[in-house]
C-alpha cells in the first residue's frame, strides 16, 4: 500500500479525490487530512513516519502550500500538486518532473500521476521543488530542469541539451557531455515545453536545439548537423517552417 495525504482547502475538493483514489486507485491508503497549513503541519507531526506521497492543493486559504513545504523540510516524500489551471504552475512541475493534476480532477490523468512515482524511493523531491520554485517564481530567467528518466532522475541545465530522439512512448536525450539519457515522456511533451527556448522539430523523431546546430544542408537530404556531429533529416513537410524558425533566429527574433 502507498500511504498518502490529503492538503486540500475545499471539503468537496478533498472527498472528490478520496472518492476517486478509492475507485481507481484502491492501493493508495490515505493515512491524514489537512484544509490548511497549520492544519497539515499537526497532521504530518501526527504520524508514525512520513507519507509516501501527499496530494497537495497550491493555493490554500492560509496561504501557498510552500509555506509548509518549506516547514517540513526535510522531507522524502513524492508531491503532486491538485489545482486549477495556473499556467506557470503547470509549466513549473513539467520542468521539475513533479507530479499535477488539474481540477476538475480527471481519472486518467490521476492514474497519470501515480504512475509517474519513482518505485525505487530516490526521488530527490527537494531538488525537483528547487527546480520547480526557480520557474515558477522567475519563469523568464529560468535554465535547468528535471528530467524524470527510465534509471532515476536528472537535472541538466537546457542549453547543454543538443537534442532529443523519440522511440516509442520514450525520449532519448543527448547532452553536451556526450551522456544519453532515456526519459519516460514523449517527445511531444518536449517539444511543446521547451518550445522557446528554440528547440524545434524537425522531424517526427526528432526535436534539435536549434543553438547547437553546426550547419544545415539544402538540397535533397536537407540534413542538420548538430554539434555532436550527428546528421538529422529535416523532414519534407516541416522544411518551410523550419526555414522561417531559421530566418527568425538570423534576425534576431
Amino acid at each position: 500500500m502507498i500511504q498518502a495525504v490529503i492538503v486540500e482547502d475545499e471539503l468537496n475538493s478533498r472527498n472528490n479525490l478520496k472518492n476517486l483514489l478509492a475507485q481507481y486507485a484502491s492501493h493508495i491508503e490515505i493515512v491524514g487530512e489537512a484544509e490548511g497549513i497549520e492544519d497539515a503541519i499537526s497532521t504530518f507531526k501526527g504520524l508514525s513516519k512520513q507519507p509516501d506521497v501527499a496530494f497537495l492543493d497550491i493555493n490554500l486559504s492560509d496561504g501557498l502550500v510552500f509555506n509548509l513545504l518549506n516547514k517540513l523540510r526535510p522531507f522524502q516524500f513524492e508531491i503532486i500538486f491538485v489545482t486549477a489551471f495556473e499556467e506557470y504552475a503547470v509549466k513549473a512541475c513539467e520542468y521539475s518532473s513533479i507530479g499535477y493534476i488539474l481540477k476538475p480532477i480527471d481519472p486518467d490523468a490521476l492514474k497519470e500521476a501515480l504512475d509517474r512515482i519513482p518505485k525505487n524511493g530516490k526521488n530527490q523531491i527537494e531538488k525537483r521543488l528547487e527546480i520547480f520554485n526557480s520557474h515558477y517564481n522567475n519563469p523568464n530567467v529560468f535554465s535547468k530542469m528535471s528530467i524524470a528518466a527510465v534509471d532515476g532522475i536528472y537535472f541538466v541545465n537546457i542549453t547543454d541539451i543538443i537534442r532529443f530522439e523519440a522511440e516509442d512512448n520514450y525520449t532519448h536525450i543527448f547532452l553536451q557531455t556526450g551522456e544519453k539519457i532515456t526519459a519516460s515522456k514523449t517527445i511531444k511533451a518536449y517539444e511543446e515545453l521547451l518550445a522557446s527556448y528554440n528547440f524545434y522539430r524537425v522531424h517526427k523523431r526528432h526535436v534539435i536545439n536549434l543553438n547547437c546546430m553546426k550547419k544545415y544542408l539544402k538540397g535533397e537530404g536537407n540534413i542538420v548537423i548538430m554539434e555532436d556531429d550527428t546528421q538529422i533529416e529535416v523532414s519534407r513537410r516541416r522544411r518551410a517552417s523550419f526555414l522561417d524558425k531559421l530566418r527568425e533566429l538570423q534576425e534576431g527574433n
